[in-house]
């Protein structure tokens, strides 16, 4: 139970002596900053990730053919080019998924309209009607591709936002003719605001029907990226288990041999990116905790002197009838009392500082609740484990002795 007396006998300790319970928060302070600062910024970047993640869709994973390094050259092209006909085939045979895309990338190209270009700086994709829905992107003006725009191999295109503001700053991009990598398309859709996603501009980019892409790059063979989204959480493993079979028929792996091809979730991404910054904010608040450790050996420190200084006090108090649970307690509750509330400003200002990052990246802010928990029983420890020797030596203080303490 709290003694409401000692209490207040610590804060008017602490009040007495102002220099002296600074110099010993301060350290409190550093080593609970130190832990909780560490752990906030993480926890900011990874609520950042974790949210660019999921905006690609929680219920959408990926399927990419795994190159096999013992295999060179042209064989090893042939035998682990994942394929447009491939894809379609699947598509034609899953019944689970609600919509299945391709990715084709042909990296960053030079897009111009007018005399307005971009070097190498637009991500070029070629894909189907389902792109959009897949990837998480929305229409800002126009439409996106339709199935007879894939079928026909139409020369059409959509555009990202900056794309869009940097060829057409003072006029609309629907209707008009651009010319990425050589080839003319005609814009007939932008796409709203994404953002960046892992240091990548989501926003310049331009999406073509996969079609119209390999008839003008004769990339019917080319390597692509399958997009799958399944129709809800409780429906994922069902469906990436059905993609794999099939995949595995289609592509005519063996029973008994390993998958030529990977599949990854974005709720995998998710609990990768999870376990890698718990490891990041372990390792930073052990260091935060050596700093607490030495923070506790200046409070011993400072709590010998002040038994020293009080020797006479302790005296007159014993003289008085106060018993060695008295003194032994009042100085606990003192050194407590000190580490709770350098614990309070250390978790204040770790917060404030870790959620400086937040301010760069656009993301909402943190509190690690668990982590201020345990900051507070760790300084509370700290001033239990610390502040014992020198209770006990202030409680076993001869009276008489104390009393003609100069």
């Amino acid at each position: 139970m709290i003694n409401l007396e000692f209490l207040r006998l610590s804060w008017e300790t602490i009040r007495n002596h102002k220099i002296r319970s600074a110099l010993t928060l301060l350290g409190i302070v550093i080593g609970v900053f130190a832990i909780i600062v560490a752990v906030t910024a993480v926890k900011v970047i990874e609520s950042e990730m974790v949210e660019t993640i999921e905006s690609f869709g929680s219920t959408t994973f990926y399927v990419e053919s795994k190159w096999e390094a013992a295999v060179v050259g042209t064989e090893r092209r042939a035998r682990t080019a994942l394929t447009y006909e491939q894809m379609i085939r699947l598509a034609d045979r899953a019944e689970l998924p609600v919509a299945i895309s391709p990715n084709m990338s042909m990296g960053r190209v030079e897009a111009r309209y007018a005399d307005r270009k971009l070097d190498a700086q637009v991500r070029y994709v070629g894909s189907n009607e389902y792109w959009a829905l897949n990837n998480g992107f929305e229409l800002a003006e126009g439409r996106f591709l339709g199935d007879y725009d894939v079928r026909a191999a139409r020369p059409v295109a959509v555009i990202g936002e900056e794309l869009n503001d940097k060829l057409f700053p003072n006029e609309t991009a629907l209707g008009k003719d651009i010319i990425v990598a050589g080839a003319r398309f005609n814009v007939i859709g932008v796409f709203d605001e994404k953002g960046d996603a892992f240091g990548n501009n989501l926003d310049n980019i331009a999406v073509v029907p996969i079609t119209r892409m390999i008839a003008l790059y004769s990339a019917a063979n080319r390597d692509i990226e399958i997009v799958v989204r399944a129709a809800d959480l409780r429906a994922l493993d069902a469906t990436m288990d059905e993609v794999t079979g099939l995949l595995r028929v289609i592509r005519r792996v063996r029973p008994g041999e390993p998958d030529n091809f990977e599949i990854e979730s974005n709720q995998s991404f998710v609990e990768e990116v999870t376990q890698f910054t718990d490891i990041i904010a372990n390792a930073g608040a052990g260091i935060g905790l050596i700093t607490l450790l030495a923070a506790g050996v200046g409070i011993m420190n400072i709590m010998l002197v002040s038994v020293t200084e009080r020797t006479r006090e302790i005296g007159v108090r014993k003289s008085v009838g106060a018993t060695r649970r008295n003194i032994a307690s009042q100085f606990l509750y003192e050194a407590i009392f000190l580490c709770q509330i350098g614990g309070a400003v250390g978790i204040l200002t770790g917060v404030l500082a870790g959620n400086i990052i937040g301010l760069f990246v656009d993301t909402s802010v943190v509190f690690p609740w668990m982590w201020a928990l345990l900051a507070v029983l760790g300084v509370t420890a700290i001033a239990l484990i610390f502040g014992v020797y020198p209770a006990f030596k202030a409680a076993g203080l001869d009276p008489i002795d104390a009393l003609r303490y100069e």
